[in-house]
């Protein structure tokens, strides 16, 4: 990994950074600050490896009052601010800038309450998502969203992003299962949206708060519900011998009125290094292969199962297993969890994409990502939430070869031209962040980009909360009331990259 020369602060720089740590500490004591630069260079990435930036400071708070006064104060000072959970972010959400004081949020780790009458958990935002289901799955409960990365990934940071994952077909994403957070705007006011009960009066804020990647708010509390795990789940692992096949069987499965509980699907590529990876006992000899999982009353299952197994013979289908315990069930999800880290043993690098297509439109992109591979010389493999139509294009490269990693963020932006064409959206579950800033045009023209953007000025008017991120160009929040006097734009700086 090549370095990049950054230029010395000069001296009065230094006295204003050093005035800035001074303060933080007088908020947060201890260890709650950390301004040495090899300290910092844990916090310098996240999950959107090729770029990189040792922030101004960090500083991990550990109470709502301490949130309040740090963003109370940056606010005073006009300091940029850069929210952050447990950095798994694919798209940048939480890339740190020079001159931004980077909020680590990984100290509010408490499950604050578990209320099984009302079947929601309250937690703090830094609980990883898998950690809510273990507080409440000795009593036959579960959180439902799970995304690939739920072992680390934080449930504030899920709220940021609006996750999904495997379930997310039948049980929904985020938006959909959480119920109130507590948040902290940047003046340094907290404020409560929502709470345990279904749904609030008034204007959705709660839906506007789930997905704004950290421009908005600091969420310091969410309330999630919780569901009762189902009597039944069984799995089927059904081959195909092209991707196409693949495709419109999922496309049949959900036109038959079959919503289950999750459906994914990998290629070629994904599966070998899968079963390589784990040895589950994936088909090898299909091109895509296809779990679908039903879940509810057993004798519902059974019948499902029988209707699945119809379809996919219908296309074509030259395996399929059905899961006959809970072991085998979980092996076959394991292979497709796994996926990311699989591929990561067969090629030094690869850009993890995350577009979302129309189901019908899924062997036309398959088909068209194979012609874009051609076309950059480099491979590709394939692994998506199948039943909405999220995908996540796994290229390969190599960082060390000159030229590729530029190759692969073409291919990858190429990739998400197409999925905007046939009437798909930029991403599903990753955000925008720093990744996908630059496509906005692609999607949505000026006016929607202002009026966006308007809703950031409600929030946050001095655009003080992770700049940078999401809009390809800023405006001030002045201007936007007077768009048809002028039109001002503020660039935003350049992003250090590796």
């Amino acid at each position: 990994m090549s370095g990049l020369m950054m230029p010395k602060p000069d001296a009065a720089t230094l006295s204003r950074r050093a005035q800035i740590v001074a303060d933080l500490r007088l908020i947060v004591p201890g260890e709650g600050v950390v301004d040495a630069i090899n300290e910092m260079r844990a916090f310098e990435t996240d999950g959107l490896t090729a770029y990189r930036q040792i922030p101004l400071v960090v500083v991990l708070p550990e109470t709502t009052e301490q949130v309040s006064r740090i963003l109370r104060y940056c606010n005073e000072r006009n300091i940029r601010v850069v929210p952050r959970g447990s950095g798994t972010s694919l798209s940048g959400g939480a890339l740190p800038l020079e001159d931004a004081v980077l909020l680590v949020m990984s100290r509010f780790n408490r499950i604050l309450e578990v209320d099984l009458m009302n079947r929601v958990v309250v937690a703090q935002p830094g609980v990883t998502n898998l950690g809510i289901t273990h507080a409440v799955e000795a009593d036959g409960f579960y959180y439902a969203p799970d995304p690939s990365s739920q072992i680390a990934c934080s449930i504030g940071g899920n709220v940021a992003e609006n996750s999904g994952g495997v379930h997310c077909l039948k049980y929904g994403l985020t938006a959909n299962n959480v119920l109130g957070i507590e948040m902290v705007l940047m003046n340094g006011e907290v404020v409560r949206l929502g709470g345990k009960h279904l749904d609030a009066e008034g204007y959705d804020l709660l839906g506007v708060m789930t997905g704004s990647e950290g421009l908005l708010g600091v969420v310091t509390e969410v309330t999630v519900r919780i569901l009762r795990k189902p009597e039944t789940a069984r799995a089927l692992l059904i081959g195909f011998p092209t991707n196409e096949q693949g495709g419109q069987c999922v496309a049949d499965i959900i036109g038959a009125g079959i919503i289950p509980g999750g459906m994914e699907m990998m290629d070629r590529p994904a599966i070998h290094a899968a079963e390589d990876f784990l040895h589950v006992g994936y088909p090898l000899e299909c091109e895509a292969l296809l779990i679908v999982e039903l879940d509810g009353p057993g004798v519902e299952v059974d019948h499902l199962i029988e209707r699945v197994e119809a379809i996919a013979h219908r296309n074509g289908s030259t395996t399929c297993r059905i899961s006959t315990s809970e072991e085998e069930r979980l092996a076959f999800w394991a292979g497709r969890k796994a996926a990311f880290p699989a591929v990561g043993r067969i090629s030094p690098d690869y850009y993890c994409m995350d577009g979302t297509i129309p189901r019908k439109e899924l062997p036309r992109v398959l088909a068209g990502m194979r012609e874009l591979s051609e076309k950059y010389g480099l491979a590709v493999a394939n692994v998506f939430h199948a039943g909405d139509g999220n995908l996540h294009p796994l290229i390969l490269y190599d960082a060390n070869r000159p030229g590729e990693l530029e190759r692969a963020e073409a291919f990858g932006a190429d990739i998400l031209r197409l999925c905007v064409k046939v009437g798909g959206v930029l991403t599903g579950e990753h955000g925008v962040g720093v990744e996908k800033r630059d496509l906005m045009p692609e999607m949505f023209n000026e006016t929607d980009l202002d009026h966006q953007m308007r809703v950031k000025c409600a929030f946050d008017p001095n655009h003080l909360l992770n700049p940078g991120k999401v809009f390809p160009q800023l405006r001030r929040c002045a201007e936007l009331g007077r768009m048809h006097v002028h039109r001002g734009q503020v660039a935003f700086p350049d992003i250090p990259r590796f």
